[in-house]
């Protein structure tokens, strides 16, 4: 059977979209059963949104995965700098299963990203045929958990040995006025470490632990903030002017959002969930819901109650 892959465009969402949604909910179906537990690894999140799946093709390498002509799944990418790569999701129809492709597809990826020399990726623990396919695929497990397990796979490229710092121990080391335009980090640890006075404009940081970090005196102007937890983070001090906020929701948890003493002046709200907010102690002068002034419905709140 003829296999190919196809750079997906936005046009594409809804298709991959709904093959994406059959695939994972068999996949959950198979593997969770009657739990209620959820998996991300299975059924990530925004599996099933056609906004979710416009983003990362606007953002990640996203492929229509080809077979006899004809769309039978999907893959993404992130490729960060020019060396490492990471296949964040692939999904094959159930009934083309079985049939290789999607072996083929991850060669065929491989093969057009020639500089990559490490692959990764992560997959459920439950998924134990993922295990032998990615295994069989030459990918070696590089972390288990019972939620998780994550795979490498080191490409035989050339790279040079003189840029190349591999295992080495450079803890507790000062740089002051270095160079380091367009150096690739992975797999390092930086626990603890501290960015000062620094120019990181461009940077790509993915799929990383950055829990417990600090971002202060920060110019963050013209940046994408995308598919993240920042589930019981605290924003202060900020200036937003022209800021954009898609697609978010309040995750697993549910605890609501606080806005206090921040000036959000002129801004809008459109085709979001704002049920059961709470408006207190604020200027709503000019405010509208449904181009209806704030200030009328107030008054006619007034008037129908006698107060």
């Amino acid at each position: 059977m003829d296999i190919s892959i196809e750079k997906a465009s936005l046009e594409d969402a809804e298709l991959l979209t709904g093959i994406m949604k059959k695939t994972f909910d068999r996949e959950a179906a198979r593997w969770l059963g009657n739990e209620k537990t959820l998996d991300y690894n299975i059924q990530p999140p925004g599996y099933d949104s056609v906004r979710k799946n416009k983003y990362m093709i606007s953002e990640l390498d996203a492929f229509i995965i080809s077979a006899g002509g004809k769309p039978a799944g999907g893959i993404y990418v992130t490729i960060s700098g020019k060396s490492y790569g990471r296949i964040d999701r692939i999904f094959i129809q159930p009934e083309h299963q079985g049939e290789g492709i999607g072996s083929k597809a991850i060669k065929m990826i491989e093969e057009r990203y020639p500089n990559v020399r490490i692959w990764h990726l992560e997959t459920s623990a439950k998924q134990i045929s993922n295990h032998y396919f990615y295994e069989k695929m030459g990918y070696s497990k590089t972390f288990e958990s019972p939620e998780e397990y994550s795979y490498e796979k080191l490409i035989q490229t050339k790279p040079d040995d003189q840029k190349l710092l591999k295992n080495e121990d450079l803890s507790h080391r000062i740089y002051e006025h270095c160079s380091l335009n367009h150096s690739e980090y992975y797999g390092v640890n930086m626990e603890e470490s501290s960015i000062i006075n620094s120019n990181l404009k461009g940077i790509h940081v993915s799929n990383c632990n950055m829990s417990e970090v600090k971002f202060q005196n920060i110019n963050l102007t013209h940046s994408l903030i995308a598919d993240l937890n920042l589930s019981k983070s605290e924003f202060a001090h900020l200036s937003l002017s022209g800021t954009t906020f898609t697609n978010t929701d309040l995750g697993e948890e549910g605890e609501p959002v606080s806005f206090k003493g921040c000036n959000l002046q002129g801004s809008k709200f459109i085709n979001c969930d704002l049920k059961g907010i709470e408006i207190s102690d604020s200027d709503l002068s000019g405010m509208k819901i449904n181009d209806i002034p704030v200030k009328d419905l107030l008054d006619a709140y007034k008037r129908i109650h006698n107060t």
